[in-house]
C-alpha cells in the first residue's frame, strides 16, 4: 500500500475546496530568504519568489484582497518574542532597519493592500488578520512564502482554526532543504489544507 492510500484509507486527505472569496496571503516573502549573504537565504526562494508574483498579479487583477506578512522586531533582542528569539538567534535578521527584513521589489504592496509586521510563526498570531479577512468577507485564504515547515504551516493551520479554507499553492513555497518542503507540504495536504498547483490556483482566482 502506497503512502498516499494509507492516508486516504485511514480518514486524512479530504478536500476542503475553495469558497465563494478568496484573498492572497503571501507569508514572509522577504529578502532574508533570497539574499546569497543572509544566514536565511533558501537557495529554492527565487523560484517560489517568481510564482508568489504570478498569484499576486493574479489576485490584483480579480479584485482579491491581499495581505502580506513580515517578521519584525525593535531590535537584534527579538525581545518581543523572546523564546522563539532563543530558540531561532537567526531571527536577528529582522531587527528593525535591516534590509534583509525588506520585502523585494517584485511584491511591493500596493496602495489598500495588508502588510503585517508579526514576531511569531503563524500570521494570525498576535495579528489583525483573521479580523481583516472576516472584514474583507473572505472565506478562502491562499498561501505562499517562506518557510514551508515554518511560517507557512503555522499560517495555514491557523487558517483552518480561525474558520477559513487554506490552499497552499505548492510552487509558491520553498525551504531550506527538500526534505521539510515535501513533508510539510504532504502533511498539510493531508491534515489541514488543500496543496494546490500554481496553475489551478490561478484559475479558482480568475473565477
Amino acid at each position: 500500500m502506497s503512502l498516499d492510500d494509507d492516508y486516504v484509507g485511514a480518514g486524512f486527505s479530504a478536500r476542503l475546496g475553495w469558497g465563494a472569496r478568496p484573498a492572497l496571503l503571501l507569508v514572509d516573502p522577504v529578502v532574508a530568504y533570497l539574499s546569497p549573504s543572509s544566514p536565511l537565504y533558501c537557495a529554492t526562494a527565487a523560484d517560489a519568489l517568481t510564482a508568489m508574483a504570478s498569484l499576486l498579479a493574479s489576485a490584483r487583477s480579480a479584485g482579491l484582497p491581499v495581505a502580506f506578512t513580515a517578521v519584525g522586531f525593535a531590535d537584534e533582542t527579538c525581545s518581543e518574542a523572546p523564546l522563539f528569539a532563543a530558540k531561532v538567534p537567526g531571527l536577528r535578521v529582522f531587527a528593525d532597519g535591516s534590509p534583509l527584513a525588506a520585502l523585494p521589489p517584485e511584491l511591493a504592496p500596493l496602495p489598500g493592500e495588508l502588510v503585517l509586521r508579526k514576531h511569531y510563526a503563524s500570521a494570525f498570531a498576535g495579528t489583525a488578520l483573521a479580523a481583516w479577512l472576516t472584514a474583507a468577507r473572505a472565506d478562502t485564504v491562499v498561501i505562499g512564502g517562506y518557510s514551508t515547515s515554518g511560517c507557512v504551516r503555522a499560517s495555514a493551520v491557523d487558517a483552518l482554526q480561525a474558520g477559513f479554507r487554506p490552499m497552499v499553492v505548492r510552487e509558491a513555497c520553498a525551504d531550506r532543504a527538500p526534505g521539510p518542503h515535501s513533508a510539510n507540504l504532504f502533511d498539510l495536504d493531508a491534515k489541514y489544507a488543500d496543496v494546490v498547483s500554481l496553475e489551478s490556483a490561478r484559475r479558482a482566482i480568475a473565477g
